[in-house]
């Protein structure tokens, strides 16, 4: 089976499967993507049929290439870009990889392919010497890409710049849950334990507006005495009037800190494909088999740069 989720930021933007042959919104703003493209569903069906072909086409070509002979084999195939919606900076990646591991990395930089194996040399060469299809691919990755991460953006900011974070400047600090992006300014953010709200040792600040027309507010929890074993205890709480609450689970490993840092938007897509005789424990999960004993899953979002083979 093959399937193709497009992913903006941790949201699933949008969804294919070749058991119902349909690609399909999976965020109700994502529909107002018709208002100007009414034949974008339809075409992007199309697309995706002829995307298993290629997968198929690539594995085949791989195996031979590695001298793999095994019922199990991956091949995976990932395209994304960045955008900081402050700086306006940018940045793509493209890369394959086959049963878990690197095959080919795409250099934005130096617009070249880096080969971790021997065996990608050759299609590192083949690729490089397609000019036109370089340039193509650096196009979509610094103009493409970014102009439609930056319209999905737009057309889900409600949720995609809605955000809770946990965030300490050093390990004397207190612990700040801060909720940013959310509209309109009537919400509220406080502190759990054993799901029952804190009013000791917290302070709540005020709702303040972003640049952005959004808004954020921030609250911290004293965790001086705070014993180890009891943070899973604890939880920060967003609740937006009129929507659903989103929780945070007290955890050192969520914790953001003046020197570990991840802001802006990212654009996603992921590119795999399997083939097994029963479902691998990996990150990939098989939705169904067809008469060979394939299972065919893609994670991405639309890529219009014509592909060559490895």
């Amino acid at each position: 089976e093959f399937v193709h989720i497009g992913l903006v930021d941790e949201f699933e933007v949008e969804h294919y499967d070749s058991s119902t042959r349909r690609f399909v919104s999976k965020q109700t703003w994502m529909k107002k993507v018709t208002e100007e493209d009414p034949e974008y569903w339809e075409r992007e069906t199309e697309r995706n049929m002829g995307r298993q072909r290629w997968f198929t086409a690539n594995v085949e070509i791989l195996k031979q290439r590695l001298n793999q002979t095994g019922v199990v084999h991956i091949f995976q195939w990932m395209v994304g870009c960045e955008w900081d919606d402050e700086t306006d900076e940018v940045n793509g990646f493209r890369q394959t990889g086959f049963d878990g591991e690197d095959f080919l990395v795409y250099d934005l930089q130096t617009e070249t392919w880096i080969a971790p194996v021997r065996q990608a040399v050759p299609t590192k060469h083949k690729w490089e010497n397609n000019k036109a299809l370089m340039a193509q691919w650096k196009h979509f990755l610094t103009q493409e890409c970014p102009d439609w991460l930056k319209k999905y953006v737009k057309l889900g900011r409600s949720s995609l710049m809605r955000k809770v974070s946990l965030l300490q400047k050093t390990p004397s600090s207190p612990l700040t849950c801060h909720a940013t992006g959310f509209y309109p300014d009537r919400a509220d953010l406080f502190w759990k334990k054993d799901e029952e709200e804190l009013h000791e040792d917290v302070v709540k600040g005020e709702i303040l507006p972003n640049h952005d027309g959004s808004f954020q507010m921030s609250v911290d929890l004293d965790l001086s005495g705070l014993k180890d074993e009891d943070w899973g205890r604890y939880s920060c709480v967003f609740h937006l009037a009129g929507g659903q609450e989103v929780s945070k689970r007290l955890d050192k490993r969520d914790i953001r800190t003046n020197w570990k840092t991840n802001d802006g938007a990212s654009l996603l897509s992921v590119f795999s494909l399997e083939k097994f005789f029963s479902p691998p424990s990996s990150f990939s999960a098989c939705f169904g088999f067809d008469s060979l004993n394939s299972c065919f899953l893609l994670t991405s979002f639309r890529d219009s740069v014509s592909e060559e083979l490895i």
